[in-house]
């Protein structure tokens, strides 16, 4: 997943690719092998070698919004932004009269399917639950409408960009 992140109005490139607990990250061309653990929501164990440190994320309710970030006693105010969600970002009225499709941000788990296919949606309502990086995100219609199609089942593993479900 690659990701611009701005960090006391610093921009910075990351890439990030994740097999259980071990995470590789580039950031600005520098590579990182770590291992990462959630012990509690918003508190993060990164080992890196023999050291180890503890973040604290107070997560912000959208994204590209700030966020506080607390890493060894220093505060820190970040802006993650995801340049694909940019590109495929949408006004109103652009799927008014259309089909639109729910897609998985990165790859993960489904772990559950909240509507039937057939279903009256309302903008914004839960769809489909995925987990990616322990964390387990609520994916929402863009649209209000009816649920056409769900395309995935529990259980499911899904990649970055995948079609779950369409709104009509």
């Amino acid at each position: 997943m690659k990701l611009h992140a701005e960090i006391s109005n610093q921009k910075h490139e990351i890439e990030i690719t994740r097999d259980g607990d071990k995470v590789s990250a580039t950031i600005d061309g520098r590579p990182y092998e770590v291992e990462v653990s959630q012990p509690e929501p918003g508190v993060y164990l990164i080992k890196n070698g023999n050291r180890i440190f503890e973040a604290y994320f107070s997560q912000s309710a959208k994204p590209g919004e700030l966020m506080k970030v607390v890493v060894g006693g220093r505060d820190f105010d970040i802006r993650l932004i995801d340049p694909k969600r940019l590109r495929s970002s949408v006004g109103t009225d652009e799927h008014a009269g259309g089909v639109a499709e729910i897609k998985s941000a990165m790859p993960g788990k489904v772990v559950r399917v909240l509507l039937e296919p057939g279903s009256e949606v309302e903008k914004g309502q839960g769809v489909i639950v995925v987990e990616a990086m322990k964390m387990q995100n609520e994916l929402k219609s863009p649209k209000s409408g009816v649920l056409r199609a769900i395309i995935v089942a529990e259980g499911d593993t899904v990649s970055a960009g995948d079609i779950l479900a369409s709104v009509e």
